[in-house]
């Protein structure tokens, strides 16, 4: 058994994932050993908008069963996700029809944009895949979670970081600043990944992922302790 497949095993053994863990790696060239991911685009908006699906962040759920490369036009659908992954700059994406539409709807304020977390370095492909089957170290492990499981990695890292919208710039977080982090979510991502209402996101530097998997082995077994305890000292409650 090779370590990411270990890693991969003891983080759902431990949090009891309903969804593999995904490893997700930038490169500066396309990979000629991994299948591209592969899709016919979609007729363009009239700001020139399609890709090989909605957004960045339906990748994610793609990545289940299968290892693949993307390449910056399959991101391009989705003018705020390619800004969070470095493909086009604020100044591009500020043009755009998708980014004027949430303005307008108040859904952001545009003032954050320039504060939004990016990938400093446009890459030229983004590998997703199943962390099982990773070959070399990726960037970033991802995991969708709920909140028993977000409660446990916080006590796992207390300096766990926690974010809302837009849900896709916890990527560049863990990437860029090497910083573990939660987001709950966005009506955007939600939509487009048809995620459960109730799961949330977490992208974690792999060079990190080690040290949590053995802090979790604590936290979870302190846990298992404390709801023993917990049940029986109920049970006074129900006689």
């Amino acid at each position: 058994m090779n370590v990411y497949q270990s890693i991969d095993d003891q983080l759902k053994s431990l949090l009891g994932l309903t969804h593999a863990p995904i490893a997700i790696t930038f490169l500066d060239s396309v990979p000629d050993e991994i299948p591209e991911f592969g899709a016919t685009y979609p007729a363009p908006t009239e700001d020139g908008r399609t890709g090989a699906v909605a957004a960045s962040c339906v990748f994610w759920t793609k990545a289940n069963d299968r290892t693949f490369a993307t390449t910056p036009s399959d991101h391009g659908n989705c003018s705020v996700g390619s800004l969070t992954h470095g493909f086009i700059p604020l100044e591009e994406a500020a043009t755009r029809a998708d980014v004027q539409a949430i303005c307008e709807a108040k859904w952001v304020n545009p003032e954050i944009f320039p504060h939004i977390p990016t990938v400093s370095e446009r890459p030229e492909s983004i590998v997703y895949g199943p962390l099982a089957e990773a070959s070399a170290d990726p960037d970033i492990v991802f995991l969708r979670l709920v909140a028993k499981q977000a409660m446990q990695l916080h006590s796992a890292v207390p300096s766990l970081q926690f974010e809302g919208k837009p849900q896709c710039h916890i990527i560049p977080i863990a990437r860029e600043q090497q910083t573990p982090a939660v987001s709950v979510g966005c009506m955007l991502s939600r939509v487009r990944t048809g995620m459960n209402n109730n799961e949330m996101t977490c992208a974690i530097p792999f060079g990190q992922l080690q040290d949590i998997v053995d802090a979790l082995t604590e936290v979870c077994a302190a846990d298992r302790l404390v709801a023993g305890y917990a049940s029986q000292d109920s049970v006074r409650f129900r006689e």
